[in-house]
Order: C-alpha cells, then structure tokens, then sequence
C-alpha cells in the first residue's frame, strides 16, 4: 500500500473510530459532523470528503464496528463433532452479544428509533447477516434440513434470552451460568431435532 494510501485509511480509521465515541455516547440523534470531526481531531471539511452525510458514517461506523469486533464464532460451526460444534459456537455467539459494545449498539437501537426510523434500517442493511448463512449450511449440510429459518430463530433466540436483563441495566452472568445456558439451550435444540 502507497503512503498516501496508508495515509488515507488511517484517517479513515480514525475517523470510524471517533464515530463510534460519538454514536455511542450521544446517540445517533444527538451526534453530529462537527462533534464527531472534534473528536476525531480533523476539520469537518475532511469529515465530508470521506463521508458526506451522518447517515453514511453511521452505516460506515456499524460496518466497521462489526468487522473489528468480527467474532469468530462461526468457524466453530466446521468441528466435525455436532454437539461440540453447537456448544462453542453458542458460547462464543453468547459472549458476543454481552460484549460491551455490542450492548451499547443495541442500547442506542433501542433508544433512537422511535426518534428516527432510520436507524435501524441503517443497522440492517449493513452487511448479510453472515452467522444466519454459516447457520443454515450447518443445518442443511449436518442435518438435511431445507427449511431452516425457523430453528436458527427459535435457537439463537433462546440464546440471546440472557442478554434482554443486561439491556435494561441488570449485571452480566456469569461463566457458570452462561455455560449451563449453553447446553440447556443447546441440548433442547438437539432433542427437538431427533425427532
């Protein structure tokens, strides 16, 4: 990469970075091009030539955010061994969705939206949701099944059911808990698919 490249994306970078200080701490209302270009230590003038609007930087934020924090939680779904397959991708999916930052997004999500009805469709459509088709070939290819919108939904749901106390302020489990919550989870999903 050319120096004025490696320039370029790093100011980039800096740029995604300061947005999400801003977006998370403010909300997505109450952010704006000039807070955002202070926070990030550049004129609003270059801001608007890398991004020219808050609803491009917010997309560009969310997309970036998800590509650093880009757990991998789906490789585990290649273990030829089903059942461990399940459990380590459920545990990594768990601790995803209790991350910090995770949190935070959905927090502002949830908080913004009825301000503007933008924001989650910019949440939405940034990116195919890559765990949901890593989880359907694993369905499809491990178990034969074609139809597999639902039992994602139902699972990861039950999955997810310990991040709706953290939302609303209560503490995070803990690994003891979470780990039960996995193979509960997990051992229902299996007992329903031997059917």
């Amino acid at each position: 990469m050319k120096k004025i490249q490696q320039n370029k994306e790093l100011k980039r970078l800096a740029i995604l970075g300061a947005a999400r200080v801003v977006f998370l701490s403010e909300g997505y209302v109450l952010a704006n091009m000039d807070k955002i270009a202070l926070e990030a230590q550049i004129t609003k003038q270059t801001l608007y030539r890398y991004f020219p609007s808050k609803v491009d930087l917010f997309k560009a934020t969310l997309k970036w955010m998800g590509e650093r924090i880009n757990s991998q939680f789906s490789d585990h779904l290649t273990h030829p061994d089903i059942k461990q397959a399940l459990l380590s991708f459920a545990t990594d999916f768990i601790y995803f969705h209790l991350s910090d930052e995770h949190i935070a997004t959905m927090r502002l999500l949830i908080a913004e939206s009825p301000k503007d009805a933008d924001i989650t469709s910019c949440f939405m459509s940034v990116g195919p949701d890559e765990t949901d088709l890593a989880l359907t070939h694993f369905f499809t290819e491990r178990f034969g099944i074609e139809d597999t919108e639902s039992i994602i939904s139902i699972w990861t749901g039950m999955l997810l059911s310990l991040r709706s106390g953290v939302l609303v302020g209560m503490p995070k489990p803990d690994d003891k808990l979470i780990k039960k919550h996995v193979i509960d989870s997990t051992a229902f999903l299996l007992a329903a698919l031997s059917k």
